[in-house]
């Protein structure tokens, strides 16, 4: 980890412009959360433990629930080859109060896991019975705009258009992606859950539409890159138009009784 708790190694590569706002976005949070215990952390929808190792090399107690036995395997062996304890449990979002303590996390992740579950809003509740009062979700979902353009870039016009109209946000019958929000409407889904948005970004505003071979060949390409994804990843209308949009909602704490 460096000075700022995110995960060494992220900044200057490609694949950093793409994942490290999130980062630099949850290590403001953490620090902001930090008590002189380990913070409670839930990573639903965790797989192989991207976020889940790091966190846990922060000294974070760390849980990951992921439907697929073969994800928590590896992040099982992941883990323990660095001699981290990550608990690992099988089930999905709507699993949540099940499988964790209600009210007992400081800190939910739910990262590209809302786009594949049935009842989006249902989970959401389930989330947020799962922090404690005052604590965080960080959510990452599909953008419903960014979609639109880039099928038009794509010589589809036709299907971004249907992008506009269709519920889901979803472009065709092929489109692999099962439902998409624009920022509006993912608002409105997480407070209806009950929690308060703090914090709107968009992660991957032009960094999917750069090559990768252009930013290898170009010395410095890629940290400036990742420059100008902080800058645009809170400015309007770039944020709108990022492949994702990144959330910062908390659960509000209990009130005081007089």
């Amino acid at each position: 980890m460096d000075s700022r708790g995110r995960p060494a190694g992220l900044a200057g590569t490609a694949r950093s412009a793409r994942t490290a706002i999130v980062w630099e976005l949850l290590s403001v949070a953490l620090t902001e959360m930090a008590t002189d215990r380990p913070l409670v952390v839930v990573d639903a929808g965790g797989g192989t433990g991207g976020f889940a190792v790091p966190l846990a090399q922060a000294g974070h107690q760390v849980t990951v629930v992921d439907p697929t036995p073969d994800s928590l395997a590896a992040l099982q062996r992941r883990a323990s080859e660095q001699g981290l304890a990550v608990e690992a449990l099988q089930g999905d979002l709507t699993d949540l109060p099940a499988l964790v303590a209600g009210g007992s996390a400081d800190l939910v992740l739910c990262h590209s896991v809302l786009e594949l579950v049935d009842d989006p809003a249902a989970a959401l509740l389930a989330v947020a019975a799962t922090l404690r009062p005052g604590g965080r979700l960080s959510l990452l979902v599909a953008n419903r705009d960014a979609v639109v353009l880039a099928r038009a870039l794509a010589g589809h016009p036709d299907e971004a258009a249907h992008v506009l109209t269709d519920p889901a946000g979803r472009w065709g019958a092929a489109d692999g992606t099962a439902r998409r929000w624009t920022p509006a409407a993912i608002t409105a889904l997480v407070e209806a859950a009950g929690l308060t948005l703090e914090q709107l970004h968009g992660v991957r505003a032009v960094s999917d539409l750069v090559p990768s071979a252009q930013l290898d060949a170009e010395p410095g390409a890629a940290a400036a890159l990742l420059s100008l994804e902080r800058a645009l990843s809170g400015t309007s209308p770039f944020r709108e138009l990022a492949t994702q949009l990144h959330l910062l909602a908390r659960k509000p704490p209990n009130p005081q009784k007089p």
